[in-house]
């Protein structure tokens, strides 16, 4: 399996300073920029360092971390993929909003009673409190990273 592109990454900090840039004023350091905190500094987050976790349906996640912005919101970010024919994980209800960019393949996106076609390069937002599901919908693997923005993004 190849790494994701590094610009996913820097795409999945862009959308987070991004969600909150233009609601936040400009604040103190916090005590989140803690040396415990990942996102206290400017970093690159290394594929090779990002351990891979593998689901019963065959689905591998990797986890790229989980912190908080000196702006005070929680974040988390991983890459997922599912393969071809496999069950996704069961729909589920997010208590935080979710950007998911499809990076390899097709997903559908179920939510609110709709279905959505997702290809590479498509980005998918989920809004606090959806009950949704990703499928892999294509004909080889579906790859997308999920950047978890605010709420419970340690779940």
């Amino acid at each position: 399996m190849r790494p994701f592109p590094s610009t996913l990454l820097s795409l999945a900090a862009a959308a987070a300073m991004l969600a909150c840039a233009a609601a936040a004023p400009a604040q103190q350091p916090s005590p989140n920029t803690s040396p415990a905190n990942p996102l206290a500094a400017s970093r690159v987050f290394a594929y090779r360092d990002m351990t891979a976790r593998t689901s019963p349906n065959g689905a591998v996640s990797r986890s790229v971390f989980t912190g908080t912005l000196s702006t005070g919101e929680a974040i988390a970010v991983h890459e997922s993929m599912q393969p071809k024919g496999m069950p996704p994980n069961p729909a589920h209800r997010i208590q935080h909003s979710e950007l998911i960019v499809v990076e390899e393949g097709t997903l559908a996106y179920t939510h609110d009673g709709v279905t959505e076609r997702a290809d590479a390069g498509s980005i998918i937002y989920v809004a606090l409190g959806t009950l949704h599901s990703v499928r892999n919908v294509g004909d080889g693997p579906a790859k997308y990273v999920v950047i978890q923005i605010g709420g419970d993004t340690g779940k």
